[in-house]
């Protein structure tokens, strides 16, 4: 047998397809599949009483892969080790050491942030010893992980239903889900009043003035900030009135252009893709959840057959939280800009990193052949493939241009004691949008030409009553931007955040906004809440991310780590588990027997909500939905209204008497009336409101 081969070990197949072709016939590149030791599944695995210390099994059907990956190394004269250039990828290879004997102080890990030819070769010129600080990094998380996991498991299997489960960071993300749910159902919405006034510079024809007119917003009065919400200034005159006065005023008024301010203003582009930012954007322009934006990323790292290439990875690595660019890629970008669109397109954009903790070693998400345009190679990519290469180029190539300009223009006219103003602007220079647009409000915004003094002649005043808005719902994108806003989760841990939430049916998708299910809910309001307070603080989690990052930064060690974080935690855990023990089990038997086997039923949980079953499970299969009474009378008919869900997993409330009754309800009714107008009054949030939207009335519960 041949010993002069090298083996290198990577993570996935594809990956190795494409460094093998790289790198020639002194090489062999076969890949681990990912992990191959692991904590077991059907225990703790961590020793808390030796101080944390985890009990790691080779992971199970991974028996074949680790006896090829011993067999190649036997046979090859150096192994080098290069999973992916992260922490988790950092413990693989310490694991691969593990279970080949190799010494992780030895020179064996070799790292790379692009599947290019001089990248590998650079790489496997400057092999380092295991990075044992990204290691621990990693161990820290891994075992956090697992002592939560399985402290809030048993309460959440006596109290709600078999087979759920919680995690560290999911938790706090669900948290912050419902509590946004909570600000929306407790929102108390303002009317007001918004005032603008069409205007045109009166021109000799009709087409003209048609031309010139543009619309202004009321913006002072008396030289003060206008507001005029529907309320009661004093005992007599409603704002209605008043919004109803300035109306008339502004309709007989004499419009004069007060002052003209002409400037130059700016728009810069955004830096490169991170791991956060291309998942926001991804989700916002193609429409993609974040966990198929990484899918689609991984394939674009590892490796795309492109006609007249070969086997390219068309993307640098897709996990990272820096905007750094090395200086040759910026070179090669800034080249193809001239060359493309000219030399007075290219940029001198500075762009620093958000987080004192950002790993800077990374680079941010760009092509790793700027040159291979998206048309070049759209032949070769599949159409989401092809959707997100173009959005990672254009990003990374705007950021390398010069910035959009335009010819800014602000008007205040006069119209006695009232003050309007207009915005318009000119796109003086595209820059950077180019290549990448912004929003619609790229176009052009035009104003007539008009001069100081001029004055201008009314065509319509607009009123319209409004209200303020309740925040809105979290989207996948803003949530991965508040996650990384506080601190919660790291690059790698975003996708699989919100999709972890929604498989376990904790959220759910609702026309692209995150609405929390009513099991969600019930896992954070009754467990969370209760029982593990400091799990689901926004501050002590983010704090315990900050202390992982030092781990990884070896100012810190991760045993010490995870010892003050169950330090905290233990007592919750334990008062926990002793609660868990007195809870009723989910089992709960009802006064009625099966119609098939005449077995008594009972009360079951599911993340579809609850159910009867027959007590015979397996050998009786009979299940029954569940009539939820709210205790309230129908007010239309008398019947009983109920809890009912929609087709879309809504849940409202509507009368048992249905079709013959229409009777709905979208907040929970309570059995009190109205004192202003007799209907009934509903719950939202910590207050009841009446159920007649048209009344207002609303008081403490």
């Amino acid at each position: 047998m041949a010993t002069s081969k090298n083996l290198i070990i990577v993570e996935s197949p594809s990956k190795a397809k494409t460094i093998e072709k790289f790198l020639g016939s002194k090489y062999r590149v076969i890949a681990s599949k990912g992990h191959i030791r692991d904590l077991p599944k059907s225990r703790m695995a961590v020793d808390i009483e030796n101080d944390f210390e985890p009990e790691y099994i080779n992971v199970r059907g991974k028996a074949d892969v680790i006896k090829e990956i011993k067999t190649a190394a036997k046979a090859s004269s150096k192994v080098f080790l290069a999973t992916d250039p992260d922490r988790e990828g950092e413990a693989i290879a310490w694991h691969i050491c593990n279970v080949l004997g190799i010494k992780p102080e030895d020179a064996n890990r070799i790292e790379f942030h692009e599947i290019t030819k001089s990248a590998i070769t650079q790489a496997v010129s400057n092999p380092r010893p295991i990075d044992m600080n990204l290691v621990d990094a990693q161990q820290g998380r891994r075992v956090t992980d697992r002592i939560v996991g399985y402290g809030i498991s048993p309460v959440l299997w006596a109290k709600v239903g078999k087979g759920l489960s919680a995690g560290r960071v999911q938790s706090v993300a669900l948290k912050i889900i419902c509590d946004r749910e909570d600000e929306i159902e407790e929102f108390d919405p303002k009317k007001y009043w918004a005032i603008s006034v069409d205007l045109t510079k009166p021109g000799k024809t009709a087409s003209a003035t048609k031309k010139n007119s543009f619309t202004a917003r009321l913006d002072k009065i008396d030289g003060k900030k206008v507001v005029i919400p529907d309320e009661k200034n004093d005992a007599t005159v409603s704002t209605a009135d008043l919004a109803e006065k300035i109306v008339k005023d502004l309709e007989n008024g004499k419009y004069i252009v007060s002052n003209i301010e002409n400037k130059e203003t700016t728009t810069k582009p955004y830096a490169p893709y991170t791991t956060s930012s291309m998942q926001q954007d991804a989700s916002v322009r193609l429409g993609f959840a974040p966990k198929k934006t990484m899918m689609i990323a991984q394939q674009l790292y590892e490796g795309m057959a492109v006609k007249g290439h070969g086997t390219v990875g068309l993307i640098t690595y897709m996990r990272t939280d820096s905007v750094r660019i090395s200086p040759e890629a910026d070179s090669a970008c800034k080249k193809l800009i001239s060359e493309q669109y000219g030399k007075n397109y290219v940029g001198s954009n500075n762009f620093a990193n958000k987080g004192q903790n950002t790993q800077d070693a990374h680079e941010a998400i760009r092509p790793s052949y700027v040159d291979l345009t998206p048309d070049e190679i759209q032949s070769s990519l599949n159409s989401d493939q092809f959707k997100l290469y173009k959005l990672i180029w254009s990003r990374f190539v705007a950021s390398r241009m010069g910035a959009a300009v335009y010819d800014s223009c602000g008007v205040d006219i006069t119209c006695g004691k009232y003050s309007l103003h207009a915005n318009g602007r000119k796109l003086k220079f595209d820059g950077f949008l180019k290549v990448y647009s912004v929003s619609s409000e790229d176009k052009d915004k035009m104003l007539p030409a008009i001069e100081k003094g001029e004055e201008l002649t009314c065509l319509t005043v607009n009123s319209e009553a409004k209200e303020t808005e309740p925040p809105s719902r979290f989207t996948e994108a803003s949530l991965i931007r508040e996650l990384e806003e506080k601190g919660i989760g790291r690059p790698s841990t975003y996708a699989p955040i919100v999709s972890t939430l929604m498989e376990r049916r904790y959220v759910k998708k609702d026309k692209k906004v995150l609405v929390p299910t009513d099991l969600g809910r019930k896992i954070t309001n009754d467990i969370m809440e209760e029982y593990f307070k400091d799990v689901i603080d926004i501050n002590f989690t983010s704090d315990m991310e900050d202390n992982l990052d030092k781990v990884a930064e070896g100012e810190l060690q991760w045993k010490k780590v995870v010892g003050d974080y169950y330090g905290v935690l233990k007592d919750e855990i334990k008062t926990a588990k002793e609660q868990a023990e007195k809870i009723q089990p989910v089992l709960e038997l009802v006064d009625e027997t099966c119609p098939n086997c005449g077995r008594q039923l009972a009360k079951r949980h599911s993340r579809y909500g609850d159910f009867l079953a027959c007590t015979g499970f397996p050998e009786c299969k009979y299940t029954k939905s569940i009539i939820m009474e709210t205790g309230v009378k129908c007010p239309s008919c008398g019947g009983d209204i109920i809890v009912k869900r929609s087709k879309k997993g809504k849940t409202f409330y509507g009368c048992s008497n249905y079709p013959n009754c229409e009777q709905v309800y979208w907040y929970k009714p309570v059995d009190k009336k109205c004192p202003k107008c007799g209907s009934l009054l509903v719950e939202r949030g910590r207050m009841l409101y009446c159920s007649d939207q048209n009344c207002g009335y609303k008081e403490k519960k």
